[in-house]
């Protein structure tokens, strides 16, 4: 099922991003790209920060740091990291200046060393002052991202229980100004068709549908914007197995019908191979993994994400006897308390958070 991965233009991009909440970092120095009219998955244990990552990219979260860049237009932007760098200069001007000052040179070379490296930081300062200047502007003139749309996790919680059908679609339509009630109509009239429902359940209430058809109705009114990408965050967890196929065959369908860019957050790994063309594997806010489906179940490379293939379940009683679970103790497999981490491309599209000595190894496994 996977279209073109890796081929053309960038539609979403991802710098270093971070979402703290208090002390909790939920999503830590972050970065990826989407390409246009593909399915980018997003897979790792609850609490790893996959959703948190969508919510900060559909800007239901202020971020704290970083940067989110849509069709080449910054819409996040966060501010942290400016006053991050400010803070390390100034302390680095106090350590610069005692040094001068314990230094064996003249009162006059003295004075005229420490003006030097005030007027220096005085104007990375500023440089940085102008920096979050400009992030807060961008981040507030867009205010919503309405070309990005979200189906959400729980079909029962994200719906409405006091609205109509037809008002939940509609909702968003009104909200962008669309006035003309006939037109908003049947616009909820062909999307309820165009999710595999019917025009009569416009005026029914969310309680009076199944969990797979409340899950069809978040998709409508995702697609009834006709937005450019949409990201799903575990649309099919909380359905039944059956239901599961029947929701992402009409993600899938869509896709195609609509030219979609799909962002597939799920924990799932067999239904995240079947649907997307690259994954992201997240571990505790970090990035670990990123390559081509084919290619992440093919060549592995971090240890995580070995442990989490050898997790999913084959419907083979003979293999399922064989099979090793692989538990990840990242003190036990990483020594990173000189050499640090960062992501970096052990093969041509395939990126591993990884350190100097664990790269090397990497690239001679791939020999």
């Amino acid at each position: 099922m996977p279209n073109n991965p890796n081929q053309g233009e960038t539609l979403l991009r991802v710098e270093h991003l971070c979402q703290y909440f208090k002390s909790n970092k939920a999503v830590d120095d972050v970065s990826f790209e989407v390409k246009k009219g593909e399915v980018f998955g997003l897979v790792g244990e609850s609490g790893c920060g996959k959703t948190t990552t969508g919510r900060s990219i559909i800007k239901l979260y202020d971020i704290t740091s970083g940067n989110i860049y849509f069709k080449d237009e910054r819409i996040a932007a966060g501010t942290l990291s400016y006053k991050q760098n400010i803070e390390k200069a100034q302390a680095q001007y106090k350590i610069d200046v005692n040094e001068v000052k314990a230094s064996d040179v003249d009162e006059a070379e003295k004075k005229h060393r420490i003006a030097e490296k005030k007027k220096a930081l005085d104007a990375y300062v500023a440089q940085q002052k102008a920096e979050m200047k400009s992030a807060r502007a961008d981040h507030k003139k867009h205010k919503t991202a309405t070309q990005i749309q979200m189906i959400f996790q729980d079909p029962i919680a994200s719906l409405d229980p006091r609205m109509t059908v037809g008002q939940i679609i509609a909702e968003g339509l009104i909200i962008r100004g669309e006035k003309n009630k006939e037109e908003i109509e049947r616009k909820v009239y062909e999307v309820l068709e165009m999710v595999g429902l019917v025009r009569e359940h416009a005026g029914r209430y969310p309680h009076e549908f199944s969990g797979g058809q409340r899950q069809r109705i978040g998709v409508a009114r995702a697609v009834i914007m006709n937005p450019e990408m949409i990201i799903a965050d575990e649309p099919v967890s909380a359905l039944d197995v059956s239901i599961q196929a029947q929701v992402i065959n009409l993600l899938d369908d869509l896709r195609h019908k609509m030219g979609l860019t799909v962002m597939f957050i799920a924990h799932d790994l067999s239904v995240v191979k079947y649907f997307s063309d690259r994954i992201g594997v997240m571990y505790f806010g970090k990035l670990v993994e990123l390559a081509t489906s084919d290619e992440l179940f093919a060549h592995p490379m971090h240890p995580y994400t070995k442990a989490l293939l050898s997790a999913i379940p084959m419907p083979d009683p003979d293999y399922e006897k064989r099979r090793k679970r692989i538990t990840y103790v990242p003190l036990k497999e990483h020594d990173y308390s000189v050499d640090l981490p960062s992501l970096r491309e052990v093969s041509p599209g395939h990126f591993v958070h990884c350190n100097q000595a664990e790269f090397e190894k990497y690239q001679t496994q791939l020999q």
